[in-house]
């Protein structure tokens, strides 16, 4: 079964920048702020590390970056859906700008994902791609300019605006990522105040002088901004 998810959330998703002992020190740290917070944070790691992370977090979602819609048996070099399962990973991301699929592998791994229990967030570039994919019922979606990724320049508002609109005018049960360029805490809540349902960061994180401050801030940032929610 899959875990529920909780808006507002955040992703930390430090790709192919670190892995073993660097990512599994950095997981640490941010499940410790989840756990004080109260904000669910997804962490992406490499395949290989997923087990490790597991055994030594409470709190974080384990998200892998891609898995294949195979079934057990033949399927040489792709991932297995329930090999995840089996290591307590709880989402993966899928299509993402650095590793595009056919559609017709987008919905066979969306289908095994949802087989498995494993949350699926599915990127898409363009409103008219976010509006295709948001037919085939991923649990998020990342709507994010593939220009923009990595480069520190967060989506203008007007973009981010009518991805989320386009998106839920289809199916307003998919939760909504906004996380290109994000840098510093004020693109988190520039992304929050858009209407999006989480945010998050890669280079903005790992490439700083003090990636798990700025995480811890980041992250700090969407439980102010949950609590200024509460109180409204």
């Amino acid at each position: 079964m899959k875990r529920k998810l909780r808006s507002p959330f955040f992703v930390v998703n430090p790709k192919a920048y670190l892995y073993g002992k660097e990512a599994l020190e950095l997981a640490k740290v941010a499940d410790e702020v989840s756990e004080r917070t109260g904000i669910d944070v997804l962490f992406t790691v490499q395949h290989i590390d997923a087990a490790a992370v597991r055994e030594s977090t409470k709190h974080l979602f384990i998200t892998v970056q891609h898995l294949d819609g195979i079934e057990v048996g033949r399927g040489m070099g792709y991932i297995l859906p329930e090999a995840l399962a089996e290591a307590a990973v709880d989402a993966t991301f899928l299509n993402h700008a650095e590793h595009q699929m056919e559609l017709g592998e987008l919905v066979q791994a969306i289908r095994r994902a949802n087989e498995v229990g494993i949350l699926t967030i599915a990127c898409a570039d363009s409103i008219e791609e976010a509006k295709a994919i948001a037919t085939l019922g991923p649990d998020v979606m990342v709507c994010e300019p593939t220009a923009l990724i990595g480069t520190g320049e967060a989506s203008d508002d007007t973009y981010k605006e009518a991805t989320n609109k386009a998106v839920r005018a289809i199916d307003s049960t998919i939760l909504l990522l906004q996380a290109a360029g994000i840098s510093t805490v004020k693109d988190v809540e520039n992304a929050l105040l858009s209407g999006a349902d989480g945010t998050g960061g890669t280079s903005g994180i790992v490439c700083a002088e003090d990636p798990a401050g700025i995480m811890v801030e980041m992250i700090e940032k969407v439980a102010e901004f949950k609590g200024k929610q509460g109180e409204e």
